[in-house]
């Protein structure tokens, strides 16, 4: 019957299939809540010069997976991360004058660096306190130097700014 709700919702336009999906995440790990503010207003978050909704939510939810699955094995027991992005602009950028062959084939360049801005919280839920809180705006402008393991995976300069910063702020000193 809930599965049967939550179509329902969706068919009437009533909840977006991000908003579903990013629901069911949460209740799959409470160690990891990952929120796209706006994503409608990013930068560059699309699969073509056009780009979709559909293609921006399923960009969005493989980040988002990304980050749960990589946070939950870093974070300590009992801390959750709370990350809410304001901004994403993947590495490249569609390059239309090259001609219409090209709609859906992203330029990756040193001059279209990735960026991630988001803001985040690392809270003690045992102890009911923030451990860490902070805004960042990460950019890697040497991201085409990175070695990365699936060169087949197109997100994956993010990742590893992402995988990177994970690593730095579950390890750093507390705040």
């Amino acid at each position: 019957m809930k599965t049967l709700s939550r179509y329902a919702l969706v068919l009437l336009g009533l909840a977006s299939p991000l908003a579903l999906r990013a629901a069911e995440q949460a209740k799959a790990s409470a160690r990891t809540e990952v929120v796209f503010e706006q994503p409608e207003k990013f930068t560059d978050v699309k699969d073509s010069d056009f780009g979709t909704e559909n293609g921006r939510d399923a960009i969005l939810e493989r980040l988002r997976e990304y980050i749960i699955e990589r946070a939950d094995k870093a974070l300590p027991a009992g801390q959750k991360l709370v990350i809410t992005f304001t901004d994403i602009d993947l590495a490249g950028e569609y390059e239309p004058w090259r001609g219409p062959q090209f709609s859906d084939v992203r330029i990756v360049k040193s001059i279209y660096p990735p960026r991630l801005k988001f803001s985040y919280k690392i809270i003690d839920f045992v102890a009911g306190r923030t451990l860490k809180e902070g805004n960042e705006d990460l950019r890697d402008l040497a991201f085409e130097m990175r070695l990365t393991a699936d060169r087949q995976d197109t997100l994956r300069y993010e990742k590893d700014i992402l995988r990177d910063w994970i690593g730095k702020v579950t390890r750093g000193p507390k705040a």
